[in-house]
């Protein structure tokens, strides 16, 4: 199994010393132990954005220190090297499982993070920015990154979209914090959520006072002709791609939500997290452009630039706009100036478009060859869903091993899997399911990893496992 690599490059490093440093860290952490192979050097240069002249002078600087095994024409491996003792980690906070293989279903590929083009936009960002632009500035955000996303969410997501209306918060999570504390101050006490749906928002939803009532989710999406008996105020939904069952909000299921709202004077949150990554027909329009003054349309960059850049927006009912900024600014949880400045300019760009595109391709070519091996290794495994996203929901067979029973097996095997029963309100209510990320491994590491999934579906002990 070749390894995850993270490169963390210090301002005043080289990237041939950051590499080093890294796999020296990896080596002595035991995150790498003695025999791994490691990626080739043309393949770890393209997947960490180095020259590959790089990356073969560090593996050459780490055998002359006795880490590697370069073995001239067949590859490299981790030598025999005695690790450090373990340090000690924080009894508050310890750090996160390192896993050989995951499957996380909310990360995007972290190496296709566009960094030549980001480090462009920064750079004629902050050449053609006002030093004001670098003050505390309006709490919605930076008006050229909200004159900008106004543009592409109308070009983009059809959404009626007034740069005036527009809040840039940190992230899909913290958006949907405001709207709740803020709906909770106006007096809203139930909010419907999806069921199943991320526990996280869940979570989320409840800290801000809102009692969270579940809304069941079919093949047809969210059952919004059920939202009057719900008694809420307020609802979350998922319309272009539920998660995690995979379904798209069919147009009775749109038009009942909205005439709730209107009836009620209930407000809609579109949560329109990956609706850009749809690869079997173009995605579907915002709910919000039907009914704008009834929805807070939410959207982020972490599912199509990365999660650290903590970048999202809140596209508003004027109604509500007031109350938002009046907490946005007394919390004072801003986004980077220079972070909107060089999204703006990747936006007004098209630099941005160009990289969506390339993410299509690649991650539809990967669900592709996932949907491919299942039926041919793990055909009783069913892949539910439409085309899009970062993930697929993996319905497991009656009479096998459950999600419990196979996370644990994998953990075992130090192999990451994401049960679908934790998403369900109060319990599972569905078929036992894995949701399966395809996008964050590697490209180097991503057949082996497939493999390995089909192993573990198929009752075989992973290669590599104990």
């Amino acid at each position: 199994m070749a390894p995850t690599l993270e490169l963390e490059l210090e301002p005043t490093g080289s990237r041939r010393a950051a590499l080093e440093s890294a796999l020296r860290r990896a080596i002595r952490d035991r995150r790498l132990t003695q025999g791994t192979r490691l990626p080739s050097t043309r393949v770890l240069a393209h997947d960490l954005g180095v020259a590959r002249g790089t990356v073969v002078e560090a593996y050459a600087q780490l055998e002359a220190e006795g880490y590697l095994d370069i073995r001239r024409g067949a590859g490299t491996w981790v030598g025999d090297v005695a690790a450090a003792a373990p340090t000690a980690t924080s009894r508050l906070w310890p750090a996160p499982r390192e896993h050989r293989v995951s499957f996380n279903p909310g990360l995007p590929d972290l190496t296709a993070f566009p960094r030549s083009a980001w480090i462009g936009a920064l750079r004629r960002g902050l050449r053609a920015t006002p030093a004001a632009s670098l003050g505390y500035g309006d709490p919605r955000g930076r008006p050229e990154l909200r004159e900008a996303l106004a543009e592409y969410l109308a070009r983009s997501r059809g959404a009626v979209a007034d740069p005036e209306l527009l809040v840039v918060c940190a992230g899909f999570v913290h958006g949907l914090s405001l709207l709740a504390r803020v709906l909770h101050s106006r007096g809203v006490r139930r909010v419907a959520m999806e069921d199943p749906c991320l526990a996280w928002h869940r979570d989320v939803v409840a800290a801000a006072g809102p009692s969270v009532v579940p809304l069941p989710v079919d093949r047809l999406g969210a059952r919004t002709d059920l939202l009057a008996e719900t008694r809420a105020g307020a609802v979350v939904l998922t319309p272009a791609h539920q998660f995690p069952l995979g379904a798209l909000l069919h147009p009775a299921r749109r038009t009942a939500a909205l005439s709730w709202a209107r009836t009620t004077g209930g407000l809609v949150i579109e949560d329109d997290y990956d609706a850009e990554l749809r690869y079997d027909r173009p995605p579907v329009g915002a709910l919000q452009a039907l009914g704008a003054d009834h929805v807070a349309f939410a959207g982020t960059a972490s599912k199509t630039l990365a999660p650290g850049l903590r970048l999202g927006w809140l596209l508003l009912p004027e109604h509500l706009l007031r109350d938002v900024v009046r907490l946005r600014r007394t919390e004072d949880v801003h986004v980077p100036a220079p972070d909107q400045i060089a999204f703006a300019e990747l936006l007004r760009s098209g630099a941005f478009e160009r990289h969506v595109r390339q993410l299509r391709a690649r991650y539809r070519a990967r669900r592709d060859r996932l949907v491919a091996i299942l039926a041919e290794r793990a055909s009783a495994v069913r892949p539910v869903g439409i085309s899009a996203g970062l993930r697929v929901l993996l319905e497991l067979p009656p009479g096998g091993p459950s999600e419990s029973e196979l996370v644990d097996r994998a953990a075992r095997q130090s192999v990451e899997l994401f049960p679908v029963g934790p998403c369900y309100h109060g319990g599972q209510r569905g078929p036992d399911g894995l949701v399966v990320g395809y996008a964050a491994l590697p490209e180097h590491a991503f057949a082996s990893g497939l493999a390995t999934l089909c192993e573990l579906l198929s009752g075989r002990t992973p290669a590599g496992g104990p």
